[in-house]
């Protein structure tokens, strides 16, 4: 067996084991270190994060509606679509669950005391409009709605006449 400089001496039992078999790996009660009396230890806090202004990514396309909503750095903090909701097929791409999926959504992200939001929408869909009110019937204060469709700008190249 080879020699991990990072594992203390004495802190792990190990045996010769055949193919096949896995090796346990178990610390003894005297490597375990304990904190001194008067030290106090570092506990890392769970704070939530608090987003009061956010981001509502909306893209729909003819399959399926997704909705992230972000922070203004555009971390990611909350996310759903259709398919996520239980739709499948056609259903998903209905104006139905565009509207269930900004709810979802935003119940999600109320969380972190979300009140204000931008929404960019992308894509053309069924659910585009339904989407962006299915948002603003939530209680949320929309700021801004952005279209981000991309749009094509005269196609490809077209190939060299032939040679015969």
């Amino acid at each position: 067996m080879f020699e991990r400089p990072w594992v203390q001496e004495g802190s792990q039992h190990q045996k010769k084991l055949s193919m096949g078999q896995k090796k346990v790996i178990t610390k003894t009660e005297t490597d375990i270190k304990q904190p001194a009396e008067g030290a106090v230890s570092s506990a890392k806090k769970s704070t939530k994060k608090q987003v009061i202004n956010g981001i509502a990514h909306i893209n729909v396309s003819y399959n399926n509606t997704i909705i992230d909503i972000t922070d203004l750095k555009g971390e990611v903090v909350a996310w759903s679509s259709a398919g996520s909701m239980g739709f499948k097929g056609t259903r998903k791409s209905t104006p139905y669950a565009a509207n269930l999926v900004a709810k979802d959504v935003v119940e999600k992200a109320r969380k972190f005391n979300l009140m204000n939001i931008k929404v960019v929408v992308k894509g053309i869909g069924p659910g585009r409009e339904s989407a962006v009110r299915g948002l603003a019937g939530t209680g949320l204060n929309l700021t801004a709605i952005q279209d981000a469709t991309p749009v094509a700008h005269n196609g490809v190249r077209r190939p060299k006449p032939r040679r015969v």
